[in-house]
């Protein structure tokens, strides 16, 4: 028979999701272990509460971490080994085996069958107090040190100085982060901050009073850094948004910080058609079907208020017929759908996500146990890491993967 493990005083620092998972895990690798999360809000997995338009997108349905990886703007080679080792499948599994069954969306978003954020709320917490975790919010930690025995000393938000064996780092990645600050108090390199994740602000007649209109399949380009995204395109009230937006908001989040947001985007609206396709498409359609309106049916697959408004926006009368449109009015129509240049003024968080890119830096974090190289017993989980990845449930997977081996790594 095994012996019982130690009963080793474990600290984790940000009640989120990977803060509570790793406290989870750890009681779960440990039964001994005595662990506590210290959150310094009122609430618990605020972020979940609200991820997925309320409904919390749990994970991906991606099961190959290769693949996985490959969603990652930053941490995409670091988390390769984390995910072999905890994986969406492993995610999914965790939480049916807790009670909550999971669906996936046609675009591989994994939801709550229940489409409430407060079904994956109410699992987490209720198994992370049936298994013992203490859990104290409003309660702050300030800083951290380490004595002469080795052990951390915490000290809160209300002065109190509390001691534990591990400490766990899962605060996020925002600014003015404690986690960032406890990592560089103990000589960490925090990486460059920026938010990642965002729409785009854009004022321009083509797409102004279309507010709402989506198109399922676009590609979006920044040229200046040779960038692009492709997927669905929303126009909003302040610019563009979507998937495609966010990925590319992503992917390029400390170069359009280095812009101060200010930068030429170019939308090829079709998402398929090249400006030759596009063109060939629009002369076949006026040599074919010569005598129908150019209004009457929308080309290149766009929906009807968008083909109206760039008819409109090349001076095209929609009752003209095909055979009546010039020229080179159809090759300005084809430029207007396939490399619609616009340019970007600012930017806004998208509402359902709130992620940073930059955190403490990857090279000191030793993955298999997601444990600093420079301070033993110190684990770092989540956001706090220079990790993000991009929209559809991969910045939650990232922080139960490092979360799950975070509290594991401390509790053994």
């Amino acid at each position: 028979m095994e012996a019982p493990l130690d009963p080793v005083r474990i600290a984790i620092v940000g009640g989120g999701a990977a803060g509570i998972f790793a406290a989870i895990s750890a009681r779960e690798a440990n039964p001994n272990a005595q662990v506590c999360v210290f959150e310094k809000s009122n609430r618990f997995l605020t972020k979940v509460k609200i991820s997925g338009g309320g409904r919390c997108n749990v994970t991906h349905a991606c099961f190959e971490p290769r693949e996985l990886t490959s969603r990652y703007p930053r941490g995409s080679k670091e988390l390769l080994g984390p995910f072999y080792s905890w994986q969406p499948q492993d995610t999914v599994d965790w939480f049916e085996s807790h009670g909550v069954e999971l669906k996936t969306e046609p675009d591989g978003r994994m939801f709550p069958i229940t489409d409430s954020s407060q079904t994956i709320i109410d699992c987490l917490l209720d198994t992370a107090r049936g298994s013992g975790v203490e859990l104290k919010a409003k309660t702050g930690i300030d800083s951290a040190r380490i004595d002469r025995t080795g052990k951390f000393q915490l000290s809160t938000n209300e002065d109190l100085v509390l001691e534990f064996e591990r400490l766990v780092l899962a605060t996020g990645g925002g600014q003015n982060s404690p986690g960032h600050r406890i990592a560089e108090s103990f000589g960490h390199t925090i990486s460059s901050l920026a938010p990642s994740l965002f729409t785009f602000h854009i004022s321009d007649a083509r797409i102004d009073g279309l507010q709402g209109l989506s198109v399922p399949n676009a590609v979006v380009t920044c040229p200046s850094i040779k960038l692009s995204q492709s997927g669905p395109l929303l126009i909003t009230h302040w610019g563009l948004s979507g998937p495609s937006i966010l990925k590319l908001s992503a992917w390029g989040a400390h170069q359009f910080a280095e812009f101060e947001y200010t930068f030429k985007l170019q939308v090829n609206w079709t998402g398929t058609h090249d400006l030759e396709s596009a063109k060939q498409v629009l002369m076949d359609a006026k040599r074919q079907h010569g005598a129908q309106q150019v209004g009457t049916n929308p080309l290149l697959g766009l929906p009807r208020r968008l083909w109206d408004r760039f008819l409109d926006t090349e001076l095209i009368d929609p009752k003209m017929k095909l055979s009546q449109v010039a020229n080179h009015q159809l090759l300005s129509l084809s430029t207007t759908c396939v490399a619609c240049d616009f340019q970007v003024t600012g930017k806004s968080m998208n509402k359902e996500e709130f992620v940073t890119c930059g955190g403490v830096s990857l090279n000191e974090v030793e993955f298999k146990r997601m444990e600093s190289k420079q301070v033993p017993k110190l684990y770092f989980a989540g956001e706090t890491l220079d990790i993000d990845g991009v929209t559809g449930g991969f910045n939650f997977q990232a922080a139960w993967t490092t979360g799950r081996i975070a509290g594991t790594s401390a509790a053994i």
